[in-house]
């Protein structure tokens, strides 16, 4: 069933001087705040291997950044900002970022009703030799309510990843109210991140340094990574009060079967870094279900974990998803979810979660609510009282599930 949840219930007032508009000089000198069993404390993040339990599996998210954010000019001399959200043709993210000559994206358009279907060229004020040489255009093929699919073509073998790296601006969140900057294109990427396709940085791993890192080690915490492609969806706030009418977008993941066989014997120890990771992990209960009763793993309804009680343990529908994989020979499964965590979430993967402090009447705070038992407000507003930083930029928090 359904839940029934209004979205002005998970309000908070959020002064913009709150909002962590830089990062700070070093990525684990941010704030902690830790909440177990009702309690609050705060510390250090360098300090964060000390409160976490030994033996536990801790799980990041190595998705990469891309520049995603494009500017066009029209002949007119009107400005088009075009964000790329997810491919269209080649759909796979792998093959997209190798392709030459032309692609098509699902994009948001800025100022589309100014684009009257005319070929765009790439903003170039200042003559740029190297993209007049790649000569980027961009052509609108079809409206789709609030997206847009374009088709860019561009000059030469360049591939599509080159041509976005010299074009694109990494887009930072909207809510830190600036352009890009230089800082922002080594602190708005994690340090393990790895496979392009994100529009939004996985923030709760921006903290992590390598001397981070090697302090896991020491506690004999295993790490290991599973890949979310982060949408723009991330982005924006419920804007229905009822959030059974909120429409989760299907975002990507890539998870392989070492991976899962580790999963198997950590269960009951599990730490998530970041919110994506907790959706990716738990969306994994829901495709061993679907390999059990349909023989193949399906992507991730938004309500399928409310639809109907599952009698399945934890441990076989994993296995179920293990033995799909083997049957066919995947090393790697790629498939996606559009799960949405909110209160009355039975959670059966994560026990632990490493992340930030999120936009008010946003699903990220559902996430959290559902993860500590409703006791959000609490948290929400020692950070508020505390001197914590928000969002992206902010500060951090180690979670313990109640």
């Amino acid at each position: 069933m359904i839940p029934l949840i209004n979205i002005s219930d998970y309000n908070y007032p959020l002064p913009d001087d709150r909002i962590a508009k830089y990062p700070l000089s070093e990525r684990d000198l941010s704030k902690l705040l830790i909440y177990r069993n009702g309690e609050i404390t705060e510390s250090i993040f360098k300090s964060i291997p000390e409160y976490l339990p030994e033996g536990h599996l801790m799980v990041f998210n190595d998705t990469k950044v891309v520049p995603a954010r494009l500017h066009f000019q029209r002949d007119s001399g009107a400005h088009i900002e075009i964000f790329c959200l997810e491919p269209v043709q080649p759909e796979e993210y792998v093959s997209m970022f190798a392709s030459t000559g032309s692609c098509q994206w699902k994009c948001i358009v800025g100022n589309v009703k100014r684009w009257k279907g005319d070929t765009l060229h790439v903003y170039n004020p200042e003559n740029d030799s190297r993209l007049s040489s790649i000569n980027l255009k961009a052509d609108l093929i079809e409206r789709n309510g609030e997206t847009s699919v374009v088709r860019f073509s561009w000059t030469g073998e360049t591939q599509f990843s080159a041509v976005l790296e010299a074009c694109g601006q990494v887009p930072i969140p909207p809510y830190l109210n600036r352009d890009t900057e230089e800082i922002d294109l080594e602190r708005y990427q994690t340090l393990y991140a790895r496979h392009r396709g994100s529009v939004a940085a996985p923030t709760a791993g921006l903290h992590f340094t390598e001397r981070v890192l090697e302090s896991l080690a020491e506690k004999d915490i295993s790490v290991q990574k599973v890949c979310l492609h982060v949408g723009a969806g991330t982005f924006l706030p419920v804007k229905s009060e009822q959030v059974s009418e909120h429409t989760m977008h299907k975002e990507p993941f890539v998870i392989t079967i070492g991976f899962l066989k580790e999963l198997i014997g950590r269960l009951g120890k599990v730490i998530a870094v970041g919110t994506t990771s907790v959706r990716t992990l738990e969306s994994l209960y829901y495709l061993g279900v679907s390999c059990i009763e349909n023989g193949r793993p399906e992507t991730v309804g938004q309500w399928a974990p409310y639809s109907r009680d599952y009698e399945y343990s934890t441990s076989q529908a994993l296995e179920a998803l293990v033995t799909y994989m083997e049957k066919n020979g995947m090393e790697s499964l790629q498939t996606g979810t559009r799960i949405i965590i909110v209160p009355g979430f039975r959670f059966r993967i994560v026990d632990v979660l490493v992340t930030n402090f999120h936009q008010p009447q946003s699903t990220l705070l559902l996430l959290i609510s559902a993860f500590v038992g409703g006791d959000w407000k609490s948290i929400y507003d020692h950070a508020l009282g505390n001197g914590f930083r928000f969002l992206s930029y902010g500060d951090s928090s180690l979670l313990f599930r109640r």
